[in-house]
């Protein structure tokens, strides 16, 4: 098994494969790749960075339609 340290994914592409999660269009042969490649680490940190963000547009539009 490789080392969640040396996996080949970049933080990039990381964040791509997290950002798609979110959506849920995701073919099947992808998820298998990006499962082999992707570093834990860098998908925990990207999911947290994108519900922040996901977070804040809500809490943006809500205060846009409320105020």
């Amino acid at each position: 098994m490789d080392d969640p340290v040396h996996r080949k994914a970049s933080f990039m592409q990381t964040v791509r494969a997290v950002l798609w999660s979110f959506v849920g269009l995701r073919k099947g042969s992808e998820h298998e790749t990006d499962m082999a490649r992707l570093n834990p680490v860098h998908v925990i940190i990207a999911g947290l960075i994108a519900a922040a963000v996901f977070v804040a547009i809500l809490i943006g539009i809500v205060r846009a339609v409320v105020g």
